[in-house]
Order: structure tokens, then C-alpha cells, then sequence
């Protein structure tokens, strides 16, 4: 179980834990591709061929290992490589990633998202932190966040222990003072244990734990559960 008592600031995933993630992706690429058919219509075209737009991904993944923990940055040249292939102007990827960006805001939060953010929020600093590039102010939640990390920002993504250091930093505490929550049992668990946090494993699905004997300090299959180990939690 969690130790209530030694927590002075919480560190939360974004993507799959306040909001599933695949399907606001999923309407950012239908809003992208239509953008393309009407600016550049070639580039759309490759789109529309999954094996193309693959290989083209997994081109410029290898080409930028250096930036594999900048989502953006690989979308955004995943694009041009879309349009320089079909023969048209590079430059477009910047307006084409602008609309792709904008729609990937655009999240349905799960229902005990935002109950437990008040909760956490009006008693510690909350700190996002996320391997994505959902920002949270332009979700529409920046007011429960005390700070934010990402991998992009920071340069190294979850499970690197960095991250997790900085973001306890961000709260201005310790990581051993830190509880993180995340769904992602590799990313957020194995991380946020080797950096020394707590750790509430978000496991909506009820995956099986695949990674050794150290496991979280406590797993639940909801945010509201969890709210519930705080002794003043009411529903």
C-alpha cells in the first residue's frame, strides 16, 4: 500500500491514463489527411496507403534515433517526407503539423479524471508527466497542474529516471516524497520505482504485471479508487 503520509506532490501520466489516447490520434490523422487532400493532394494520396505512410514512419525513426523521445518533431517530418516524396512543397509540414497538433488536444476525458484532479490539486502540487506531446493547457486542465515534464522538453523519456528527478524537481520536492500515477507499467512503474516515487499503478484493462518482483505500491483499475486511500477522501 501507499504511504499517504510521506506524499508531498504527485506526478501523473497524461495519454491513457486522464484520457484514452488512441482514439484522439486516431481523429487527428482523419483531420490531417483532409487538410492534405485539399493543400496537397499527392501527399494525401501516399497517406491514404498504411504500407507507405509505415515505411516512410519507420524511415525517419531510424534517421533520428536521437530524437526518438520528441513525438512531435518525428510527426512533423514524417510529413514532410510524405510531401517530398509526392513532389510537393516541404515547408507545408509546419501548417499540415499545426492541424494534426490541434486536433490531438482534443481529448474525452475518462469520468474520474477530473474529479480526481480537483482532489489532488487543491492539496499538492500535481506535475504532468508524459512521453507525449499532449499539452495540457490546451486540453483544457492546465489549472490543476502545478508544473509540467515531458520528454520532449526534457530530452529523455520514461522510464529514464531523469525524467521522473526532474519532475519531482518541478514540485520542489523530493522523488521519495513523489507518488506517481500512470497506467504504463514500463514506462510509469519500472521508472517512477527506480527513481525512488511511489507508485499507483493505473491498470484499467487488467494487465498482468510482467516486470520482476518489484511492483508498484499499489495497483487500481480507477482514479476514484485510488482518491479513496486519502483518509479525507468523500465521494
Amino acid at each position: 500500500m501507499i504511504d499517504i503520509s510521506r506524499i508531498k506532490a504527485i506526478t501523473l501520466d497524461l495519454d491513457d491514463t486522464l484520457w484514452p489516447v488512441w482514439p484522439t490520434i486516431g481523429r487527428a490523422e482523419v483531420v490531417l489527411q483532409a487538410w492534405l487532400s485539399t493543400h496537397a493532394p499527392g501527399a494525401a494520396a501516399l497517406s491514404a496507403d498504411a504500407e507507405i505512410k509505415k515505411s516512410l514512419r519507420a524511415k525517419i525513426n531510424a534517421l533520428h534515433v536521437e530524437r526518438a523521445h520528441d513525438l512531435s518533431f518525428l510527426r512533423r517530418e514524417s510529413i514532410r517526407a510524405l510531401l517530398l516524396q509526392a513532389g510537393e512543397p516541404g515547408h507545408l509540414a509546419e501548417p499540415a503539423f499545426e492541424v494534426f497538433f490541434a486536433e490531438r488536444q482534443r481529448v474525452d476525458l475518462f469520468d474520474d479524471a477530473l474529479p480526481a484532479l480537483r482532489f489532488w490539486s487543491q492539496r499538492m502540487p500535481v506535475v504532468a508527466l508524459s512521453n507525449g506531446n499532449a499539452d495540457v493547457h490546451r486540453v483544457g486542465i492546465g489549472q490543476h497542474f502545478h508544473a509540467s515534464v515531458s520528454a520532449q522538453s526534457l530530452g529523455v523519456a520514461k522510464p529514464d529516471v531523469r525524467i521522473f528527478q526532474a519532475a519531482a524537481a518541478a514540485a520542489g520536492v523530493q522523488p521519495h516524497e513523489v507518488l506517481h500515477i500512470g497506467d504504463d507499467a514500463l514506462a510509469d512503474g519500472v521508472g517512477a520505482l527506480a527513481a525512488g516515487m511511489q507508485m499507483a499503478w493505473l491498470n484499467r484493462e487488467g494487465h498482468d504485471w510482467a516486470h520482476g518482483d518489484t511492483r508498484p505500491h499499489l495497483e487500481v483499475r480507477d482514479l476514484r479508487t485510488l482518491c479513496a486511500s486519502w483518509p479525507d477522501y468523500t465521494l
